[in-house]
């Protein structure tokens, strides 16, 4: 145990985190010198250039002629992955704290710097990319001390491109981050961070081992679910699965059961032995709080079920996504899934797409509300068509979020504007260092859910950094707003907004949906509602057959004949026909600006 070493790589987005873990992998010689982001091998990972998932690797290192073992687990930078890095943080003693020597400290590198001081985690401050011709290392030194009060000598400078200071870090990760605590005599006690789902094997378990040991064959018990199963194979991670014959307290590794059943895996569980357990679970990470709802239902209605095992499978790899079964008049049966963003929710509706080949459509997304009845009853409303009637709602409450912006002052004049157009407000501001301001204000979630970040970044030129946390639930004007098609509303479009911004979005999803409806025999007529009261109208014209082609002249009765003829024809039409709303149509409806 006093040769292991448990650490994590915490940073902003693109920060260099991977490239960084690459350089390492390269200096323990788990791998040969390749390409760039060994550890990010997830398709989307690579087209995006982001990380997704939080990886887990074992390393071996020398120094003054010790071998040590090196768990590294390398995680998210951005806000909506954050649940990622939490369970990261759990299983690890140490972190790296990397900041870009071009950008300085950013808005996530410190929400989660505060997660990682909250697990008394050992916190090694690298400044990476200082070969940059831009790198301003001395001012990002001084924010560093500024943060977490470290010396300067701790500081360790470093670039991911060229391999300087990747030794200085291994050297400091053996030195300064302690060894795990734990006693190997006594009962099994390991925590799950993560498993994967591999449709040979069933269901692959990583786990920290913090008390005991597992061997291959012991009989293992699962505490939340109280499942019992034979450990067929344990090992440890490397670039491939190695197996091993025993897995000891503090070590990392995988165990593999054959589970079949995702539902029998919980990311936070812990693993004991039958015939000696550990007398209490570990004490996990928090609950997962989604911040976004929107329902995802099958393009066929009888891929319902493939859809539920798809779903079942990714949440093994992403335990922050939940669903529950849900139905709509306009979509059949489906699921209203929580998600913690935008980008989470892009990314999930990928997966399923590339990893299970089920295609969704997914519904507007929306937050949850408080709804406060006359009676004094409350119901959390997450979809707009479960809103009790609006005679009987006394009034409604909706999430706030403290958010936290850091950015060059050069943007603090727009920035603040968008978040004010937003109803949000500003709580306070204190210079970081030079000409850089950290904003505190008070928001609704409902308004960030679809274009904020969007609208931050290209406000800012890509230089604003945006962090949030849910504060708590405020009351306010809210009204539901309709669309209906031929007078039949469509439950999937219906959205839950401020009253001052309804009429406005009411007009601009009537237009935005008059562009993409294709267009039938008979006039489709769009509107928007609030409860009766119609507040925007767009019609979609009919497309007609010219009926009078074969008049050559002649009394106009002839033609009126003619016409009063195609028009019956077309109101019978309009009583039987039914619209159907494209796919893209539900999707530009977030894109509206």
């Amino acid at each position: 145990m006093e040769r292991i070493r448990n650490f994590c790589i915490i940073a902003h987005i693109d920060h260099g985190k991977s490239t960084l873990a690459d350089r390492m992998l390269e200096y323990t010689k788990t791998i040969q010198v390749t390409e760039n982001q060994v550890l990010d091998n997830m398709d989307l990972e690579r087209e995006r250039g982001i990380t997704i998932k939080s990886h887990a690797i074992q390393m071996e290192y020398e120094l003054n002629g010790t071998t040590y073992l090196l768990n590294l687990i390398d995680t998210p930078g951005h806000v909506d992955f954050s649940y990622e890095v939490s369970r990261s943080i759990a299983a690890c003693e140490g972190a790296l704290l990397v900041v870009d020597a071009t950008q300085g400290v950013q808005a996530q590198t410190i929400s989660n710097l505060y997660m990682a001081i909250d697990h008394d985690l050992e916190i090694i401050p690298v400044i990476n990319k200082i070969d940059m011709p831009n790198a301003m290392p001395e001012e990002v030194e001084d924010e560093i001390v500024e943060l977490i009060g470290c010396d300067r000598s701790e500081i360790i400078r470093a670039s991911g491109r060229t391999g300087e200071g990747v030794q200085d870090i291994l050297e400091a990760v053996i030195e300064r981050i302690p060894a795990p605590v734990g006693d190997p005599e006594k009962p099994l006690q390991a925590l799950i961070f993560d498993s994967i789902f591999n449709p040979f094997r069933g269901i692959i378990t990583i786990c920290k081992i913090v008390n005991g040991t597992i061997k291959q064959g012991d009989e293992v018990k699962f505490v939340q679910t109280d499942m019992e199963y034979t450990a067929d194979e344990v090992g440890v991670l490397k670039m491939k699965m190695e197996p091993r014959k025993l897995l000891s307290t503090g070590e990392v590794g995988y165990i593999i059961s054959g589970i079949k059943e995702a539902t029998e895996v919980k990311v936070g569980d812990t693993v004991t032995h039958v015939d000696r357990p550990c007398s209490q679970a570990i004490s996990g990470f928090q609950e997962v709080k989604p911040m976004v709802f929107a329902g995802v239902y099958p393009i066929d209605p009888a891929d319902y079920e493939n859809l539920r095992a798809s779903l079942e499978k990714l949440q093994l790899n992403d335990a922050a996504l939940t669903f529950m079964p849900e139905s709509s008049q306009a979509l059949g049966f489906g699921f209203r899934c929580g998600f913690l963003g935008l980008l989470h929710m892009e990314i999930v509706q990928e997966r399923l797409g590339r990893e299970f080949n089920t295609e969704v459509i997914t519904t507007v997304p929306n937050v949850s509300y408080l709804v406060h009845d006359k009676l004094g009853d409350v119901t959390e409303v997450h979809n707009p068509s479960g809103l009790p009637e609006v005679t009987s709602i006394d009034y409604i409450e909706e999430p706030y979020i403290k958010a936290n912006i850091i950015t060059a002052t050069e943007y603090y004049g727009p920035i603040v504007k968008l978040c004010l157009d937003k109803r949000g407000e500003l709580v306070s501001q204190q210079y970081v260092s030079g000409n850089r301001i950290e904003l505190h204000l008070m928001i609704p979630l409902g308004e960030i859910v679809i274009d904020f970040y969007d609208k931050l970044k290209s406000i800012s030129k890509g230089y604003a950094s945006f962090d949030y946390a849910i504060d708590s639930y405020k009351p306010s004007k809210l009204v539901k707003l309709d669309i209906l098609l031929n007078g039949d509303p469509v439950d999937a479009l219906s959205t839950l907004t401020h009253q001052d911004n309804a009429v406005a979005l009411g007009r601009r999803m009537c237009e935005k949906l008059k562009e993409l409806i294709p267009r039938q025999q008979f006039d489709i007529a769009i509107q928007a509602a609030i409860g009766a009261k119609i507040i925007a109208r767009e019609t979609v014209k009919q497309v007609r057959k010219d009926v009078l082609a074969k008049c050559y002249g002649g009394d106009v009765s002839r033609k009126r004949k003619l016409l009063e003829k195609q028009k019956k024809g077309k109101k019978r039409m309009k009583q039987i026909g039914n619209v159907s709303v494209p796919q893209n149509a539900f999707l530009a409806v977030l894109k509206l600006d």
